[in-house]
């Protein structure tokens, strides 16, 4: 059995493929498996996995039909026969120790799983590259240490990511835990890594940076803005999941709620400007559904999130104006945004509702006013009677 089973999902990735591979192929632990999903791909990465597989008897070559990010990471996980599995997306790198690191951590923990921080490279508006450190635990609360995942839902506040760490095959076998099987690569690595916190009893990051993450890739999903809906369907796929075990659903429904709410305004940013009005409906809906349900803790947003959230769900329209028009096309465009938004603001003020809410807010301003002058009466001719 190998010690760990390393996937590689692919489509046409070629000019990045190599750098992937080269970083897999040459690591320190020598003892592991290599599965190459190729997803289709019409460039030349089907060429190069080839090229690999022919010189490396340890790689596992699947070339299908595109079929999305979803599937054919199940079927990597399924052919598996490592005891830990890791994910390696084809368009980022490793360095040559990672895996034979986290094996090791994990074998002397016994762990469900291990993840580490990571770096990633991105690039600014000018077109230089740059490297970020990011920490998966902000709070600086878990490094280091063997926790429950299972029962501490906070940790649901790590960044999300499924290929900066290794997982216990065993323990994903016994849960079932797999990837929603939807179309193209559209955050389908959410709902795995939610199951694998939610389910797991020994788990543990260290802060240590590893993977090497890349953000400059055009046809990275992150950069498609035609997968409007994609994270709302995969956020109802991961509660369809987990309602299915009430003791497990209660620790983590309103943790659940506050990671909807950051992936949704993040996927708010990205999409294109012509979907956002529909995008913010369907998010103040969803938000509003949470609310009545129980499963939303106010108390886990911050002081500015909770102002936002009051606003998208009391106010869908003039969030939309406030929160998601475009703001990036100067002094103008600010101007324009700024008018339609005193217009929208405007049409409440003289709404019937808000007149009425302001006169019963002003009848206790009023008798607070009179009640001043009452008083400052009574004191000046207290004072007149003691001369």
């Amino acid at each position: 059995m190998p010690k760990v089973s390393i996937i590689v999902p692919t489509y046409n990735v070629e000019a990045y493929l190599v750098e992937c591979m080269e970083s897999i192929t040459n690591q320190t632990l020598e003892d592991i498996e290599i599965i190459c999903i190729n997803d289709g791909s019409t460039d030349g990465s089907l060429a190069i996995l080839k090229s690999y597989a022919e010189k490396d008897k340890r790689i596992v070559l699947v070339d299908k039909e595109n079929g999305g990010y979803g599937i054919g990471m199940n079927i990597g996980m399924s052919l598996a026969t490592g005891e830990y599995i890791g994910i390696v997306e084809p368009d980022d790198f490793v360095p040559v120790n990672m895996f034979g690191d986290l094996y090791k951590i994990a074998k002397e923990n016994d762990l469900d799983f291990v993840k580490a921080d990571f770096y990633r490279f991105e690039r600014a508006t000018n077109g230089d590259m740059f490297l970020t450190y990011n920490h998966l635990d902000r709070k600086n609360q878990y490094y280091n240490q063997v926790f429950d995942p299972s029962h501490t839902p906070e940790a649901i506040r790590f960044i999300m990511n499924t290929w900066s760490g290794i997982y216990r095959k065993a323990f994903l076998d016994e849960h079932n835990i797999r990837h929603n099987e939807t179309p193209g690569a559209s955050f389908q690595d959410n709902g795995f890594w939610f199951q694998t916190f939610a389910f797991a009893k020994r788990g543990m990051v260290i802060d240590k940076p590893y993977y090497m993450n890349r953000r400059d890739n055009p046809n990275s999903s992150v950069k498609n803005v035609q997968k409007i809906y994609c994270i709302n369907a995969e956020y109802d796929h991961i509660r369809d999941i987990l309602i299915e075990y009430p003791e497990t659903w209660e620790r983590f429904k309103t943790y659940y709620t506050l990671k909807r709410f950051h992936n949704s305004v993040a996927t708010l940013r990205r999409i294109s400007n012509e979907f956002k009005r529909d995008y913010v409906e369907r998010f103040s809906k969803e938000m509003k559904r949470a609310r009545d349900l129980g499963e939303m803790d106010e108390e886990l947003f911050t002081a500015a999130e909770r102002d936002n959230l009051h606003l998208l769900m009391n106010q869908p329209a003039v969030y939309y104006k406030l929160k998601a028009l475009p703001m990036n096309n100067g002094p103008a465009g600010l101007n324009s945004n700024f008018k339609q938004v005193k217009a929208e603001l405007d049409k409440i003020k003289r709404s019937k509702s808000y007149r009425v809410g302001r006169a019963i807010m002003y009848i206790p301003v009023r008798l607070k006013k009179l009640a001043k002058r009452i008083y400052r009466k009574i004191n000046r001719m207290r004072k007149g009677y003691q001369k």
